[in-house]
């Protein structure tokens, strides 16, 4: 595992998820297919299937190098820097949904802290 991916899995706290849904098209009023969380920052971006790819673009703004999945059920994190995948990757319970959000209705909404 990469140092990035190990730094993520030595973490003493939870990365809180700033939104439920992605970030960017919850402003533009878009949809996703799949969500991830940055965690550095809590930055919720959608997926390379998605049309607006805002994680990888998150990272390429911001040089944040892990993401993992913000989808129930999916325990990996994805290094961008080294381009390598950690799989059993569970993180914190706060770092996962209980359910999949979609880009309308009440799981957009802002991530209550």
């Amino acid at each position: 595992m990469c140092e990035h991916l190990e730094e993520a899995a030595e973490r003493d706290e939870a990365t809180l998820p700033r939104t439920l849904g992605c970030e960017e098209c919850l402003a533009s009023g878009d949809p996703w297919v799949h969500l991830r969380l940055c965690l550095a920052c809590g930055h919720v971006g959608c997926c390379d299937d998605s049309l607006n790819r805002h994680a990888t673009h998150h990272h390429a703004r911001t040089g944040h190098p892990v993401i993992k999945s913000f989808e129930p059920g999916e325990y990996w994190a994805w290094c961008f820097d080294d381009e390598e995948m950690a799989d059993g990757f569970e993180g914190f319970p706060q770092e996962t949904p209980d359910r999949h959000y979609g880009p309308r209705g009440a799981g957009a909404a802002r991530h209550p802290r």
